[in-house]
C-alpha cells in the first residue's frame, strides 16, 4: 500500500513538472508576444498620429488639459485673474501701446511697451493694460482702438480660444450690425478697424506669449 502511495506521488509530480515546462516553452512566450504586439502597435498608432500633427496642435495638446477644440471663452478666469503677457499677432506685430496711448504693432521684441497686463474682470471678459504705459486698451463705437487712463466699458474684451488655438479680443460693449468687432493689427503693423474684422482673420489672432 505504500509502495502504491510512493508511484502515484512520483506520477503526479512528474505530471506537475511536465505541466510547469509547457507553461515556460509555449503559453508564458505566447502571451508575452501578444503583449508587447499591442505595446509596439499602440506606439506605432500614437507617432503616426504625432507625425500627423502641425506644431501649432502638437503644442496645444503638450499645454493644455482639455481636449476640446470648438471656440470657448476662459469661463474659469472669473474673480480677478491677472496675466502678464505679450500679444503677438499672426501678422508678427505685437500690440503696443506707447507712453502717449498710441495704439500700434511693434517687432521690437525689447521694448516693454508691448508687455500687457490682461486681467478678468467678469466671466469670460478682460481688460487689457500696457504695463509701462499705464494706458488701457479701448474700442469706441465705430470700432477704432485708442488707449485710456481710466477703464470703463470700452476697456472691456470678450477673450476667446479659437480652432486654432490663437486668441481673440472682442469689444464687449459695441457691435458693428450686430457683429463682434475685433482688435486686430494689419501686415503693416496698423490697427484695424472693428467694423471690417471678423474672428477668421490673421489680422485679429493672437497669442498671449508669457514674460521670460
Amino acid at each position: 500500500m505504500e509502495y502504491l502511495y510512493i508511484q502515484l506521488l512520483s506520477r503526479e509530480t512528474r505530471h506537475c513538472t511536465i505541466m510547469h515546462k509547457w507553461i515556460l516553452t509555449w503559453i508564458l512566450p505566447t502571451l508575452l508576444y501578444t503583449s508587447c504586439f499591442h505595446i509596439i502597435c499602440l506606439v506605432g498608432t500614437i507617432a503616426f498620429a504625432c507625425n500627423d500633427m502641425t506644431p501649432e496642435q502638437m503644442a496645444t495638446n503638450v499645454n493644455c488639459s482639455s481636449p476640446e477644440r470648438h471656440t470657448r471663452s476662459y469661463d474659469y478666469m472669473e474673480g480677478g485673474d491677472v496675466r502678464v503677457r505679450r500679444l503677438f499677432c499672426r501678422t508678427q506685430w505685437y500690440l503696443r501701446i506707447d507712453k502717449r496711448g498710441k495704439v500700434k504693432g511693434t517687432q521690437d521684441k525689447q521694448t516693454n511697451y508691448n508687455i500687457m497686463e490682461i486681467r478678468t474682470v467678469a466671466v469670460g471678459i478682460v481688460a487689457i493694460k500696457g504695463v509701462e504705459s499705464e494706458y488701457f486698451l479701448a474700442m469706441d463705437k465705430e470700432g477704432k482702438l485708442y488707449a485710456k487712463k481710466v477703464c470703463n466699458e470700452d476697456c472691456n474684451f470678450r477673450e476667446f480660444i479659437q480652432e486654432n488655438h490663437y486668441n481673440t479680443y472682442a469689444s464687449a460693449k459695441w457691435t458693428h450690425s450686430g457683429r463682434e468687432m475685433f482688435v486686430a493689427i494689419n501686415q503693416k503693423g496698423s490697427p484695424v478697424k472693428g467694423k471690417k474684422t471678423k474672428k477668421e482673420q490673421k489680422t485679429a489672432h493672437f497669442l498671449p506669449i508669457a514674460i521670460t
